[in-house]
């Protein structure tokens, strides 16, 4: 065969032409709106407050808006949908104080009726205390909310946190307070529990918490320390269990969830004695990264900067297990998210099994979907276990909720309009075990899903969080839920 010898003008007209049709389909913006779905997907309607908006939305499976609340600020994180129809959100102040408005800052707490009218709204934060993130309502109607309390540097100190471990003059440690609502802009603070009185440390043998944290896992070590900053905790997820009378906190900067006793007194709570289980306000049980309290290596590490931890609840496939959005970290072999599930070693006391001086259980991961280069949001997300037994999982910062089945097959896909960029991934695999992995998808499939370089994209659909409720959930009982959009 012979070829044809082309001039260097012609090679330069052909290159061009290439580089035109790459760099087209590099900027082909990813596909909005549901762009997959099957019969096997979960019925029922989908509650998003996107990070950026002063809106919360109720899909429906076909990603139409079929309900809607104007409210007044930004999310401060969560929202939910309550059976009376009402909407009970964490909303933004207006004065952050000391915390900064971009790392969870809440300190609103809200609900709003089914047509949208403001009926609870009250400030939960001061120049010392902020709530944030996460709120939990109770089957009594107070709500649960986690609070930063701020404390100076002569505090923590006292404490017995490392003055070399200090960075300023204030370290963030948390808080769990029940609020009663009380008329349209009051609560009563009913219940609470402070970190401050659960914390061990080996630094300063004259404080009366000195102890080896190994020999501790009920209390946190308050000289344990990721990164530098006064939020040394995050929390970042509450959760109750009502048949154990227990709340599940979670923290991304730990890399670890903590549940305690809620059936203690405010009093008993602040000590390691008293509630049905007899251990007053300490950790029942902590999961996720043994090196909390010296009971493991970083090869034994679970959990990456997670989200969302809770129990699966009562009826629905894993009942009484853990579920959580295990997000990754960037940068390193975990680069990448996956919804995992864990099986608590509960006793019928209520209290969890561990063999003298090892790690709480399990060693392994009872479940887990993941996707590596493709699933990936570094912060905040969340999973949720669907009453057909496929999960709902929301990939906050690449603006995407999908439903995968037991077994791992993508049922539905859905991007969240006004999206959020982020930079190329790495696709080396985490180094753990995985029980359930993902099927292959079809290539214009991966390309819808993740979201091409270079794009400049405004950061409006971003999602801390989405929850689906049944066609049957009480809330929609004579409603109009006819698409509105």
């Amino acid at each position: 065969m012979r070829l044809r010898a082309c001039c260097p003008k012609s090679i330069l007209i052909v290159l061009l032409l290439v580089a035109a049709v790459v760099s087209a389909q590099e900027k082909k913006p990813p596909q909005l709106g549901v762009f997959k779905t099957t019969e096997d997907v979960c019925p029922g309607y989908i509650l998003i407050s996107p990070l950026s908006a002063q809106k919360s939305f109720l899909l429906d499976t076909a990603g139409r808006v079929v309900h809607s609340w104007q409210t007044d600020r930004k999310p401060g994180q969560a929202s939910y949908l309550l059976e009376d129809g009402s909407l009970l959100r964490a909303g933004k102040v207006d004065n952050f104080f000391q915390f900064p408005s971009t790392t969870g800052s809440g300190g609103q707490i809200q609900k709003y009726d089914w047509d949208g009218n403001l009926i609870w709204d009250f400030a939960a934060s001061s120049a010392y205390r902020m709530s944030h993130h996460d709120i939990e309502p109770l089957p009594n109607g107070n709500v649960l909310c986690i609070v930063w309390e701020s404390y100076q540097r002569t505090v923590a100190v006292d404490a017995g946190r490392n003055p070399n471990r200090l960075t300023g003059d204030v370290l963030w440690l948390e808080a769990i307070f029940e609020l009663k609502p009380k008329g349209l802009n009051g609560a009563d603070v009913v219940w609470k529990w402070s970190l401050l009185n659960h914390v061990v440390q080996d630094w300063d043998e004259s404080k009366e918490n000195y102890g080896n944290p190994a020999d501790h896992p009920e209390l946190v070590d308050i000289n344990y320390m990721l990164r530098p900053v006064p939020d040394w905790v995050h929390m970042n997820s509450i959760d109750y269990n009502e048949e154990l009378d227990q709340i599940m906190v979670g923290s991304r900067t730990l890399s670890e969830f903590w549940i305690i006793d809620h059936s203690t007194t405010t009093e008993e709570a602040k000590g390691h004695t008293g509630g049905k289980r007899g251990r007053g306000g300490d950790l029942l049980y902590r999961w996720g990264n043994a090196q909390t309290y010296r009971r493991g290596t970083i090869d034994d590490r679970k959990l990456f900067s997670q989200h969302d931890a809770h129990w699966i609840p009562k009826g629905l496939q894993g009942a009484g297990n853990v579920l959580l959005f295990n997000n990754g970290m960037q940068n390193s072999d975990q680069d990448f998210s996956s919804a995992d599930e864990i099986k608590l070693p509960v006793l019928d006391n209520g209290t969890y099994h561990r063999k003298p001086d090892v790690a709480f259980g399990p060693a392994e991961i009872d479940w887990t979907y993941e996707y590596p280069g493709e699933l990936f949001s570094p912060r905040i997300s969340g999973a949720q276990r669907l009453p057909n037994g496929n999960t709902l999982i929301c990939s906050g910062t690449q603006h995407l909720l999908l439903e995968v089945t037991r077994d791992a097959e993508i049922v539905w896909m859905y991007r969240n309009p006004k999206r959020f960029h982020h930079p190329p991934r790495s696709e080396q695999p985490r180094n753990r075990k995985t029980t359930a992995l993902p099927a292959d998808l079809p290539q214009a499939e991966l390309d819808a899903m993740r979201i091409p370089g270079g794009i400049p994209l405004e950061d409006g659909g971003t999602m801390f969080r989405a929850i689906k409720y049944p066609p049957d959930f009480p809330a929609f009982r004579n409603r109009d839920l006819s698409p509105k959009l």
